[in-house]
């Protein structure tokens, strides 16, 4: 006996649902991470890359307001590794990441890196900078924190993510960038490398 109409579209959707995840990650799995030739465009994996040459590190753009720190450009910390992490106190990766975050700002900031947490709000109340402060004494971040609001940082770096990671060398080249959770002892190689 024939099924109903409605249970055989049943199957279809739910056969279709299991097709496209599977295709999701196949495609998923076969990519190849690099630093793209423009910042985050084409970088949709959450595996972390390294490149010999990279493209200058954008400037921060429309920054709101700055906690821990006064206003800073990424030129003035010329000579310094720089570390630049895209999150937003409300995602539970970037929660995830920012007990790294906080070790090697302890660990290498009196070797020269310098972190710069751009905080790019999600949601409406991921906006209140009294929120963020809380979040910053919550987690124990001490490290400069630009407030990019209308997302305009985000946009130079042509960023869709929270978390994303990008570090530049000393002379203000993008030399790795890791989207999303892990890849925590290849970042850091990469900065005590960066280092130098």
């Amino acid at each position: 006996m024939d099924k109903p109409l409605w249970q055989r579209r049943r199957l279809l959707y739910t056969g279709l649902g299991v097709a496209g995840a599977g295709a999701a990650i196949a495609v998923g799995l076969g990519r190849q991470s690099s630093v793209p030739s423009s910042p985050g465009a084409g970088a949709e994996t959450d595996t972390a890359a390294t490149t010999p040459s990279g493209d200058p590190m954008p400037e921060l753009r429309g920054i709101s307001q700055w906690l821990n720190s006064d206003p800073l450009t990424l030129a003035s910390l010329r000579g310094n590794v720089v570390l630049l992490q895209f999150w937003t106190f409300g995602c539970i990766n970037c929660q995830r990441t920012l007990p790294s975050l906080v070790g090697w700002h302890q660990r290498y900031a009196d070797q020269g890196l310098r972190i710069i947490g751009v905080h790019t709000p999600e949601f409406a109340y991921e906006r209140d900078v009294n929120n963020i402060r809380r979040a910053l004494e919550q987690y124990n971040i001490t490290y400069p924190v630009p407030l990019d609001n209308d997302f305009q940082t985000w946009r130079a770096y042509s960023n869709r993510y929270w978390p994303h990671l990008f570090l530049a060398d000393r002379d203000g080249f993008l030399r790795y960038d890791h989207i999303g959770e892990g890849a925590y002892d290849t970042t850091e190689q990469t900065i005590r490398t960066l280092l130098g």
